[in-house]
């Protein structure tokens, strides 16, 4: 059975969070720790002695680093620290090295998935910490951490080398490249926690995880990960001038899919407030930026078009792409003020292109948005709809 506990000397203390985390491109949830565990009473049958040494070394270590690593997880580094030369990077490491040996003894009914009592301190719910004594649940802790950790490497990229006017290096046109494909191995992650882990518990089980690991939240981090990887394959097709802008509108119709269904998954979810309602927020924030740059490149090549009416639905699409502009710098305002407080970076990829370009293609734009919102927005989604749906 799972049991739940709140410790407030020790789990409180690890779970005290930041007032501020600077800036942030990628939403990072706090570190979920894992608690000491006592290996030294026998765990199973025919598991060696070497084999019950190497599993507690390796966990020992995770503890330890993790503990360390938590508070600073958010902050934009790759050094090592005052605790002894811990780094995120040494950190997966060492959970790579364990996951493949835990899920060695936990498979084909091994004994050992009943004999310990696996404890982890949680962020985004309002029990501190959750016990179970199923090894699943720390395999499936483990697979969140890491991709947590995924996440926070991504965010870290994203910062790096963008000056305060914005100019990029190809230094930084490499970290974006390599940022797509952690997003892709943290979205691999947590696919496989919700499709091959999480059917391994009991339902009883199931019911008792922390929100941190609940369905609705693993598969909300995840399309989080697809979406960013596709904001990025957005913003670098603006500044191909291969690209065309079909190509442009498709990426941009994938990545509001994507926002669409995480808010789906997560908005109806009793997260706590500090990580959870920053979560939440930050999806809302997406998910609305997302619409005004599809609404802004479908209006684009409805432009191009000569069909009945087609100019009259462009400048809709226009102005409801600015409309969206517009509540997404408030749900990014929004965001950012939500404890622990953070800042947006110098705007770059299709962020900047939707902050320069719609207000200076609207401008020119006339038409009667406001007793017309409900017909030309109904009919421009539609169309993005069907699209999303041909094209994925």
């Amino acid at each position: 059975m799972g049991c739940l506990q709140s410790t407030q000397d020790i789990a409180g203390e690890t779970r005290r969070r930041p007032k501020s985390i600077g800036e942030i491109v990628v939403f990072v949830p706090g570190l979920r720790i894992p608690m000491p565990l006592d290996f030294s009473e026998p765990i199973g049958d025919g598991l060696s002695k070497s084999l019950v040494e190497r599993l507690s070394a390796l966990r020992t270590r995770i503890v330890i680093m993790a503990g360390q690593e938590a508070p600073m997880t958010t902050k934009p580094r790759r050094t090592a620290t005052q605790h002894g030369g811990s780094t995120l990077s040494d950190l997966q490491r060492a959970l790579e090295d364990y996951l493949p040996v835990l899920l060695g003894l936990v498979e084909n009914g091994n004994k050992l998935k009943h004999n310990l009592q696996f404890c982890w301190i949680n962020q985004e719910d309002d029990v501190e910490e959750t016990t179970m004594s199923d090894s699943w649940y720390e395999v499936l802790s483990v697979l969140h951490l890491m991709a947590v950790l995924l996440l926070s490497e991504a965010n870290y990229l994203l910062l790096y080398n963008t000056s305060a006017d914005g100019y990029q290096s190809k230094a930084f046109e490499e970290c974006k490249r390599e940022a797509i494909d952690i997003f892709l191995k943290a979205a691999g992650y947590l696919d496989f926690a919700v499709q091959q882990v999480l059917p391994q518990l009991p339902l009883e089980l199931r019911n008792d995880l922390p929100l941190d690991l609940t369905e609705g939240v693993l598969k909300a981090l995840c399309l989080q990960a697809l979406g960013q990887g596709v904001e990025i394959q957005l913003g670098m097709a603006i500044d191909s001038s291969k690209a065309t802008m079909a190509v442009k509108r498709r990426l941009a119709c994938e990545m509001v899919k994507y926002w669409q269904q995480a808010q789906g998954y997560i908005m109806d979810l009793p997260l706590a407030n500090g990580w959870g309602e920053k979560h939440k927020l930050f999806i809302k924030w997406k998910q609305v930026e997302a619409k005004a740059i599809a609404y802004y490149l479908h209006g684009l090549i409805l432009e191009e078009g000569n069909t009945e009416g087609s100019a009259e639905i462009a400048a809709a699409a226009l102005q409801a792409a600015e409309e969206y502009l517009k509540e997404s710098k408030r749900a990014c305002e929004s965001f950012h003020l939500a404890p622990p407080i953070s800042r947006n970076p110098p705007l770059w990829g299709a962020c900047k292109y939707l902050a320069e370009k719609i207000p200076e293609n609207i401008s020119s734009k006339t038409i009667n948005w406001d007793s017309r919102k409900h017909e030309i927005e109904g009919r421009c989604w539609i169309v993005l709809s069907t699209l999303s749906v041909i094209y994925f």
